[in-house]
């Protein structure tokens, strides 16, 4: 007898050992779809995840703000000969005319506009629809403009003649306003002034002009940049010398005059300072060619002109500015080099000075000067 029990039939076994073995064959199957459940959960999630990536991406590309200025702002924008599209489109997204420039490029392409934009100057707000301005490039500037530069160290009379050669207004208009108007322009700096001129004042600049631009405007819009300008001015140096801005601009217009290279103008700022402080007339040529209309080579008897502009009769700064001084200078004027120099002569042909302390080694540099520029 085994010791395992009897022995049943073949194939007989437990009522229950059937069901067992249908539970374990089902049971894969079932494992099997569970797992395909989660891995589409998994694919759709990460396809999701996928599209927002790349929404966020286009939306990136197209529509992301270049410029962050409010919407309604009147913006003027030049527009080159020659500029291409993709030129076109960064020029207006830059000055936040357009949201994107890529946006612009691609709804130039789809109305067919890409070859049609014309250059000129635009008066335009900013968030303007991509529609409305590919539209108004199409049909081209509805203002005329004029460019007017205007160089460091011009007086009054040359602007009046650039002004009247490049917008038309006559300069007759310019000069009599620029030269005893000052009552009429109500600027915080001009509150200093005593003259009735506006010389100094005019800042030299590249400006574009509206046609049909009236003196008037035109002299408060050179004004207008004057104040930006000279607003970033550190005057602390100056003003413990007991100078004010329009004393600074009166020394900058100076040197305007004086020099001809930029390492020179805060050397030459300081002889001014220096004499001023020893007590010593200024003696310098700008003041009197000032008076006398410029002259390229001043006589003896020039040098006796009655004016208070003439620094070889008068102590002291003149009584005003001798043309109208750009940054470079003014920034000089105001924070000078620190010498002892007093003395400066033209002593080399790219127009560098050189500088003296002593009048023995002035008449030593402009002995040097006579026998010719090195």
């Amino acid at each position: 007898m085994s010791d395992r029990g009897p022995l049943a039939p073949q194939g007989a076994g437990p009522a229950h050992s059937g069901r067992h073995s249908a539970s374990r064959a089902r049971a894969p199957r079932a494992g099997r779809r569970r797992r395909r459940s989660a891995g589409a959960l998994i694919f759709g999630i990460a396809g999701l995840v996928v599209v927002l990536v790349a929404a966020v991406a286009v939306w990136w590309v197209l529509f992301r703000p270049v410029s962050p200025q409010p919407a309604g702002r009147a913006v003027t924008v030049v527009v080159p000969k020659g500029s291409s599209s993709d030129a076109v489109a960064t020029l207006l997204a830059d000055d936040g005319v357009v949201s994107s420039p890529t946006m612009f490029r691609l709804r130039a392409a789809m109305l067919g506009a890409i070859d049609s934009l014309k250059a000129g100057t635009y008066d335009l707000k900013t968030g303007s629809s991509y529609d409305a301005v590919i539209a108004r490039l199409q049909a081209g500037p509805s203002v005329t403009y004029f460019t007017l530069t205007i160089p460091e160290g011009w007086t009054i009379t040359q602007i009046a003649q650039r002004v009247e050669a490049k917008t038309g207004i006559p300069s007759s208009d310019f000069t009599a306003l620029a030269t005893t108007g000052r009552s009429k322009f109500d600027f915080p700096f001009l509150a200093q002034d005593q003259t009735s001129s506006l010389e100094g004042y005019l800042f030299p600049k590249t400006y574009l002009v509206k046609k049909g631009t009236t003196a008037d405007a035109l002299i408060r819009m050179m004004l207008v940049q004057y104040g930006e300008e000279t607003s970033s001015l550190d005057l602390s140096y100056a003003r413990s010398k007991n100078l004010t801005l329009r004393d600074v601009t009166i020394i900058a217009s100076i040197i305007e005059h004086e020099v001809s290279l930029d390492k020179d103008r805060p050397l030459v700022a300081s002889v001014i300072y220096n004499r001023l402080k020893a007590h010593m007339r200024l003696q310098l040529d700008s003041t009197v060619e000032y008076v006398v209309g410029g002259k390229p080579r001043l006589s003896l008897q020039d040098l006796k002109t009655p004016s208070p502009y003439n620094t070889y009769l008068h102590q002291g700064l003149p009584p005003g500015p001798i043309d109208n001084p750009g940054l470079a200078s003014l920034r000089a004027a105001a924070m000078p080099a620190n010498t002892a120099y007093l003395y400066y002569v033209l002593t080399r042909k790219d127009g560098s000075q050189s500088f003296a302390v002593t009048y023995q080694q002035f008449l030593a540099l402009k002995a040097q000067a006579k026998k010719g520029l090195r």
